[in-house]
């Protein structure tokens, strides 16, 4: 049997990490917004990506799933794609700035006008977004509008890092509400409500369906489509594209998912989603394990 890990060692090892973290984003907050955004861009690009291999990670997606491309194509996409996230984890911490550059945001798409008249008519909505871009984009604009809206976290694994990484979600926008019990009785008193809820569903989810995306199954979570069911909501699939400046998007707002069952459903967010991909390549987190059972894992899930 494998050794269990010490736990002090544990404990160390997420403050240290937690601290190399935030001074990294302390010194980067003392730069003008763009310049920030940037520069953290650069550096998960060139240096934290390769030091924890997630370009590997991003290599290993790619070529699992799109094994056509050619190696300097695969090269640049996993510099892009680490650029992207960097760039996202920066803007998420500038505060009002990134929340400033988030209203300017264009919006539209064939799903809009449902959207609006959900809300005026107290309709429960569950938008579902993705690692696209800069997810939080579409929270933060929303809100701007005069949109209630609510978004679901997962806790992270480290305590030190969760604890602002929380804040500065709320700080965006409440309420929020924590995977878990409480968290979901919340949430589902909140859509009851007539509220509007953002969920992620592109992540790997134990217990989820064999769904096909990119032409490979992932474990994709039907509970979205489940609570639209159930709640009678109207499901939404939404994305903020990032723009070629690097700092301005567009969110699209796609059309309505037709209610059916949740597999379907959620197949059909899934399809969306690849369409919307394949448009721009390097904005999707390829960071993610996202079709474990056919990867060899090599990292602790992102």
């Amino acid at each position: 049997m494998a050794k269990k890990p010490d736990p002090l060692l544990t404990r160390i090892g997420q403050y240290t990490g937690n601290l190399v973290l935030r001074a990294l984003i302390w010194l980067a907050l003392l730069l003008p917004y763009e310049t920030r955004v940037r520069w953290m861009g650069g550096l998960v690009a060139r240096v934290l990506g390769p030091l924890s291999r997630f370009d590997k990670r991003v290599r290993d997606n790619l070529n699992l799933v799109c094994p056509e491309l050619p190696k300097a194509e695969v090269d640049r996409l996993s510099r892009a794609v680490l650029d992207n996230a960097g760039r996202t984890v920066m803007e998420f911490y500038s505060g009002a700035e990134f929340i400033e550059r988030a209203k300017q945001a264009k919006i539209g798409g064939p799903g809009f006008a449902t959207l609006e008249a959900a809300q005026a008519n107290r309709q429960p909505v569950i938008f579902v977004t993705a690692h696209f871009g800069n997810y939080d984009v579409v929270r933060a604009h929303l809100i701007a509008r005069g949109f209630t809206i609510g978004g679901l976290y997962r806790k992270m694994s480290n305590p030190y890092f969760n604890t602002h990484y929380v804040r500065n979600l709320k700080s965006i926008g409440t309420p929020v509400f924590e995977q878990g019990r409480r968290g979901t009785m919340e949430m589902v008193r909140y859509l009851r409500d007539g509220g509007t809820l953002g969920i992620l569903t592109d992540v790997h989810v134990h217990g989820g369906a064999d769904l096909m995306f990119f032409g490979h199954p992932a474990v994709t979570s039907t509970v979205t489509a489940e609570l639209a069911l159930k709640y009678k909501a109207i499901l939404i699939p939404i994305y903020a594209i990032r723009q070629p400046d690097g700092f301005d998007f567009e969110i699209t707002v796609q059309e309505p998912i037709t209610h059916s069952d949740p597999e379907t459903m959620t197949q059909d967010v899934n399809d969306g989603l690849e369409a919307l991909v394949r448009q721009h390549m390097d904005q999707w987190f390829w960071i993610h394990r996202r079709w474990k059972p056919y990867i060899v894992p090599d990292q602790t899930d992102v």
